[in-house]
């Protein structure tokens, strides 16, 4: 969510006031964690691009220029938030206390690990097998870990502890309980990559737990959104976007259940393999048409809220990554079933995809030049919501 959402209703004596020489004080620096969304709605774009079913000639190109975009954002983005823990500490320690940015810490593991597949399914031809095999080491076990912890302290302190009404849900509960999914399906990718033996069956047994823990951490949240939607209480305009991140969990266990049982047969035994294949048939057709109808629940709200005024947030990232999961998981459905019945929702969803994406990265660029993006709240909203 932008600053310019945050900081709404704040009178301007709020901001940063002038010192006793008549010079204004420095703006202060505000970069919370959703800014790492930009990282993963960027990188899902290559890796979307690569897993198509169809490749029709250029899309490597694509694929190619996305991985480079999200490795310079993931740079970017790094720098930026090192920098407001440097100048800002207090600020930058508040905001695992914040109701509603917390949530969004969940961003920064799945950031590192869509930068470490991206960059073994894409970036191979580019630097090489080896050097991308280690990046992706790297940010598989940093993302692993960190999801975790995210999944576990995130909703415990707010979710549990904090007792939140259920008018205050919103789509973002669901983003530190969704990176163990991303790191089952990029312990797929990464499991086949390594040599057999231990190493290989390790990253696939860490795989197929971080599915359940995943699983299980979305249910409630899943229920109580399902609840909120049931009331019609939406939430504020610009937090609709959030809605989109439900689809994230459905697609992205879609394409981890796919992958998984693909790459089985190359690293565990048969029958373990031939289970994992079963499961995938019967979990990825069945959460395939629950996400797909959800798609078009998400779309009514925002085209309801479009035509109302939705003004432009960073939630407005939202739009990219979960589709993003609708098409890796319609990609490995394709792969998994074989035949075109998947392949055509594929590459429809990708075909949203990229210029969603190009909107909502045209308008960041926008605020970020502008200053718009990056003011920090004014001192009533610190006190008040504990930042």
């Amino acid at each position: 969510m932008t600053t310019t959402t945050l900081t709404a209703g704040l009178a301007e004596k709020d901001r940063a006031p002038a010192t006793d020489t008549g010079t204004k004080r420095r703006h202060v620096s505000y970069v919370p964690p959703n800014w790492f969304a930009a990282v993963m709605g960027t990188g899902i774009v290559a890796i979307a691009a690569h897993s198509l079913p169809w490749q029709p000639p250029g899309l490597a190109v694509v694929a190619t220029v996305f991985w480079l975009l999200a490795c310079a954002v993931f740079a970017g983005v790094v720098a930026a938030t090192v920098r407001h823990w440097v100048r800002d500490p207090e600020i930058a320690r508040g905001h695992h206390a914040h109701r509603v940015v917390a949530h969004f810490y969940g961003a920064v593991p799945m950031a590192v690990m869509t930068v470490g597949t991206s960059t073994m399914v894409v970036g191979t031809t580019v630097i090489g097998r080896d050097l991308a095999l280690g990046i992706d080491v790297v940010c598989w076990i940093i993302g692993t870990i960190g999801g975790v912890f995210t999944a576990a302290a995130i909703p415990y302190r707010h979710l549990i502890v904090g007792r939140p009404a259920v008018g205050e849900a919103f789509g973002g509960w669901l983003m530190p309980v969704v990176p163990p999914m991303v790191s089952a399906s990029a312990a797929a990718v990464l499991a086949p990559q390594l040599p057999a033996g231990w190493a290989s069956e390790v990253v696939m047994v860490i795989g197929c737990a971080m599915f359940v823990l995943a699983a299980l951490a979305s249910l409630p949240i899943l229920a109580v959104l399902a609840a909120c939607l049931r009331s019609g209480d939406v939430g504020a305009a610009h937090m609709v976007p959030t809605w989109w991140i439900v689809l994230g969990p459905l697609g992205q266990s879609i394409t981890a259940a796919c992958l998984l049982a693909h790459v089985a047969p190359h690293v565990v035994g048969a029958p373990i393999a031939g289970t994992l294949q079963s499961f995938a048939l019967v979990y990825g057709l069945t959460v395939w048409a629950v996400a797909t109808m959800w798609i078009v629940v998400a779309a009514q709200l925002t085209v309801r809220t479009l035509r109302s005024g939705m003004p432009f947030a960073m939630t407005w990232w939202s739009f990219t990554f979960p589709l993003g999961t609708y098409v890796t998981g319609s990609s490995a459905l394709a792969l998994t079933l074989g035949g075109a019945v998947f392949q055509v929702p594929a590459v429809a969803g990708f075909a949203v995809l990229v210029p969603a994406w190009g909107v909502v990265a045209v308008r960041t660029v926008r605020g970020i030049v502008s200053g718009e993006l990056l003011r920090a709240p004014g001192r009533d909203f610190v006190a008040k919501d504990g930042l």
